[in-house]
């Protein structure tokens, strides 16, 4: 089994890993979500209002992730070309899951230098989405919701070296699209402040076991993938 391919398994992996990393969405967009919700004008903030509205945002910026990751699955069909060039960004993508495992719990924080080469593009989108404020219609809230998909996140610049792996870039938008939707539980949560669920989100113990289960799928990862390099 190719363990990059995107059959059920993988997509499903990827889903499972945006709920994983639910505790570093809440701690990291947490105060986005509030900054949207009060975009609202208060004349507009009845409780089926703002949920169409969360939604919007959520559903823009998952449309941001599945772009992000068909262009760089794009760039993977150019770089490989060959098979060692192909092995070569698999295990990176299985190295970068480690990484990510590593700054769920907190052990290590090196992804947060990988955000900083986000910070460029950012500083341009950013303005923009200001001026989409305050937010009165779903368009307007999808497309606050897709500048907030380009923030820098170590989390997902770990799922977009997968995406670059597979080399595919409809597959590599739909990986991005499943990690996406893993993470709107743990965002809808902090949208309508459920504080006990946040909390368990949030605890270490709980950062631990998804750190251990994403850890465990790339070490699957990284011997299907010496395996196969060494029976050939």
């Amino acid at each position: 089994m190719d363990p990059t391919g995107l059959g059920l398994p993988p997509l499903l992996a990827a889903f499972v890993f945006g709920l994983l990393g639910g505790a570093h969405c809440i701690g990291m967009c947490g105060g986005i979500m509030s900054a949207l919700t009060f975009a609202v004008p208060p004349s507009m903030r009845s409780p089926a209002r703002l949920s169409g509205l969360l939604l919007g945002y959520n559903l823009g910026r998952i449309l941001s992730y599945m772009t992000a990751g068909a262009l760089v699955a794009s760039l993977g069909t150019v770089i490989a070309l060959s098979s060692t060039a192909r092995m070569i960004l698999q295990l990176f993508a299985a190295v970068m899951l480690i990484l990510m495992a590593l700054y769920i719990a907190n052990w290590w924080k090196g992804l947060l230098r990988v955000e900083a080469v986000g910070k460029r593009l950012w500083r341009h989108l950013e303005p923009i989405g200001r001026r989409l404020m305050p937010v009165v219609s779903m368009p307007q809230a999808v497309g606050l919701g897709a500048v907030w998909g380009w923030l820098p996140c170590g989390l997902v610049y770990s799922m977009l070296a997968w995406s670059l792996a597979i080399a595919d870039p409809l597959r590599g938008g739909l990986l991005m699209a499943a990690f996406g939707l893993g993470t709107l539980p743990a965002l809808l949560v902090t949208g309508f402040a459920a504080r006990q669920l946040g909390a368990l989100i949030r605890h270490p113990a709980t950062r631990t076991l998804a750190a251990l289960s994403i850890i465990a799928f790339a070490i699957w990862q990284l011997a299907s993938l010496l395996g196969s390099g060494v029976s050939h």
